[in-house]
């Protein structure tokens, strides 16, 4: 088996606005979002933190952020400000995944992919396997991944990422697709659909197709 080589802890966070933070006075607004922004702002200088509109997109979640860090405790700091902020007290946490990046077990795989977070769009969602993948030995998954592979490697404009969430969260890994047309995504879905371990997918839901945007966009776009 190749050697693990672990890297940064991921955490994806996706919020929804209350909509009677939209009846609050024009000068309240101004202040949360001030001190929103800020507040990311300064989290940001300390470790990555990325921001992605969902408007328009989903029906349960406003906006999200990706955090990149060594510790998970980062992750505390950052969550225990916004639920402390004045535009905190509006927010619910519509979905929540942990993961770490690490290099792939299987050959052609890649070491720890890292986010460029320069694409317009991001497309992320939790994946499972079924128990039966884990039942085949490495060989038979590396022959049915050398597949998966190799259709990825038509789609160059498509960006992967992988992230493993084992034992961290719900799922097992949490995938993440950068990408400037999302149709191009799209047409690498079809494709994989039809390679030999997809039948060993269990659940890849829900899926979130985000708007790479500056979080004073972000919030501005919802009130």
């Amino acid at each position: 088996m190749p050697e693990i080589e672990y890297d940064n802890f991921v955490k994806i966070n996706l919020y929804k606005l209350d909509s009677e933070f939209r009846r609050i006075t024009t000068i309240e607004k101004v202040k949360a979002k001030k001190e929103f922004i800020q507040l990311i702002a300064s989290n940001s200088s300390e470790h990555l933190v990325s921001t992605y509109s969902t408007v328009g997109t989903r029906s349960d979640a406003d906006f999200m952020l990706i955090q990149n860090s060594k510790t998970v405790e980062t992750f505390h700091a950052l969550s225990r400000d916004i639920n402390q902020s004045l535009l905190g007290s509006y927010l619910q946490q519509s979905y929540s995944y942990l993961s770490i990046r690490r290099k792939s077990r299987y050959k052609h795989g890649g070491g720890a992919p890292k986010l460029k977070h320069d694409y317009k769009y991001m497309v992320v969602y939790p994946m499972t396997k079924t128990r039966s993948w884990y039942g085949l030995s490495q060989q038979e998954r590396q022959d049915m991944m050398n597949d998966h592979f190799r259709v990825g490697k038509n789609y160059p404009m498509v960006k992967i990422n992988t992230s493993y969430a084992f034992g961290l969260d719900d799922t097992e890994f949490v995938l993440s697709f950068e990408m400037d047309d999302p149709s191009d995504f799209t047409s690498l879905v079809m494709d994989l659909r039809e390679v030999p371990a997809a039948q060993y997918t269990l659940t890849e839901i829900p899926i979130f197709t985000t708007i790479n945007m500056p979080i004073d966009e972000a919030i501005d776009s919802i009130a």
